[in-house]
């Protein structure tokens, strides 16, 4: 008996290849990737693509060192909520320092290596972005305020902003629009994660607005910020990287998603729970889509562009 408790100890602590890649949060990581992509291609002027593919994979690098750094710091509540139980430090196949040193090391050599590979602006703002959601967001808001998602949204928001950053050595109002897009975007789409995984955040005494101030207060909430979401979405198009192509797709796309959050808040919570909460999650999953659209859109604009007037 003593041996097989040993050998599970064992096979707890052993990590794979696999769970290193899951310290670096991999799905986070391919939004961050895909926003910087997009911003680094639609900003003006021209750039090398070794310049280019090098900053986005150093970019992708910084995220990963975030997506590590937040894993160290929230292995004792990842490991209470069923959502992140398995991942690697909670479950114990990664330790803790172990993770921190990924991390640090990562953070370094990003904001070095894009600082040598691109400009001094580009990996300011990475270094800020990697701060930002280990210590502002993971560290301080994250356990002490429900709008944690409201203030700590913005290190998600930054990506798109660097790779502009990285074509132009500046930062543009379009820029700026593409950080306000994701930045209005994140707490809709967290706070209908938050709707059907309240008891999770209960439990892990996380402060989330479904926890501090119930689902109704939550739905009003995501109803508040899609209606101020829509705009900004809307006005990207009528900016210089914008035009017919992004216009219309931003347009129906936030015609579904305030329909949606219209939806949301007319629920009721009996009717909610009885149905396990399938608006909400529908709501959630369109909301990856919806970001994912908006930037797919404003590629095709630039494609569109390139070919009228022949790049």
């Amino acid at each position: 008996m003593t041996d097989i408790r040993a050998d599970s100890a064992t096979q707890a602590g052993e990590a794979g290849f696999g769970d290193y890649v899951a310290l670096l949060k991999p799905r986070v990581m391919s939004l961050v990737v895909f926003t910087a992509v997009v911003g680094l291609l639609v900003a003006p002027g021209s750039i090398h693509p070794f310049v280019a593919f090098a900053s986005i994979v150093f970019v992708a690098l910084g995220a990963g060192a975030s997506g590590a750094l937040n894993m160290w710091w929230d292995a004792d509540i990842d490991r209470v909520m069923r959502r992140t139980a398995r991942r690697p430090v909670p479950a114990g196949r990664v330790q803790p320092g172990e993770a921190l040193a990924i991390g640090l090391a990562l953070s370094g050599i990003s904001v070095v290596m894009l600082g040598l590979a691109a400009n001094l602006l580009s990996a300011g703002l990475l270094a800020f972005t990697i701060f930002f959601y280990a210590v502002i967001y993971s560290m301080w808001l994250k356990r002490a305020t429900p709008q944690n998602i409201v203030i700590g949204g913005a290190a998600g928001a930054f990506p798109p902003m660097i790779g502009w950053a990285v074509a132009t050595g500046s930062v543009g109002i379009e820029a700026l629009l593409m950080f306000a897009l994701i930045l209005i975007w994140t707490p809709p789409h967290f706070w209908a994660l938050a709707l059907f995984m309240k008891d999770d955040y209960h439990k892990a005494g996380v402060p989330m607005l479904t926890v501090t101030h119930g689902r109704a207060a939550t739905r009003r909430h995501i109803l508040g910020y899609t209606l101020l979401l829509v705009p900004a979405a809307v006005g990207l198009g009528f900016t210089a990287i914008g035009g017919a192509v992004y216009l219309a797709a931003a347009l129906v796309l936030n015609l579904i998603f305030l329909r949606g959050a219209i939806r949301i808040v007319r629920r009721d919570e009996a009717a909610a729970e009885a149905d396990g909460y399938a608006t909400e999650k529908r709501f959630f999953r369109f909301s990856l889509t919806y970001l994912f659209l908006h930037f797919g859109a404003l590629l095709a604009q630039a494609a569109a562009g390139a070919w009228l007037f022949g790049g």
